[in-house]
Order: structure tokens, then sequence, then C-alpha cells
């Protein structure tokens, strides 16, 4: 099981929208609730969840998800 950044998608939203960041062979991308796209730097990312995942801004939930492409063909 392989655990770097392209890995992994982070959903980040309340009860009407949902953002998705995650890793291509570019950098990072957010996609938004009305399914823009926008690259962003790692420290942008950080900007967007380290304020949800402090607890600051409560109204906001956080998901990770792990995707294992060589798991997804063993199944």
């Amino acid at each position: 099981m392989k655990l770097t950044n392209d890995r992994y998608t982070i959903l980040l939203g309340a009860k009407n929208f949902t953002e998705r960041y995650y890793r291509d062979k570019a950098g990072w991308l957010k996609v938004s609730a009305r399914g823009r796209k926008f690259r962003l730097t790692a420290e942008q990312i950080l900007n967007h969840v380290l304020p949800v995942l402090a607890g600051i801004k409560p109204n906001l939930n956080i998901k990770v998800e792990h995707h294992d492409p060589s798991l997804q063909n063993d199944a």
C-alpha cells in the first residue's frame, strides 16, 4: 500500500457544499462546489484545511479518502 500524497482526496465542506482537493502529476488541484478547478500550492491547501482541523471553523467538515489502485484491481 502506497501512502503518497497522490493517493488521497481531501473533502472539505458543509451541509450544502463540498470542495475536493487532490494531487495529480502537475501538483495540487481544488475542485470547487460548482465544479471549477484551481491549481494550488501545498501551503494554500494547509491554509484551507488547518482552520477546520483546529476547530476555528466548526461548521465545516473534513474527510480524507485513500485511493489505492492496486488494491482495487485485486478485488
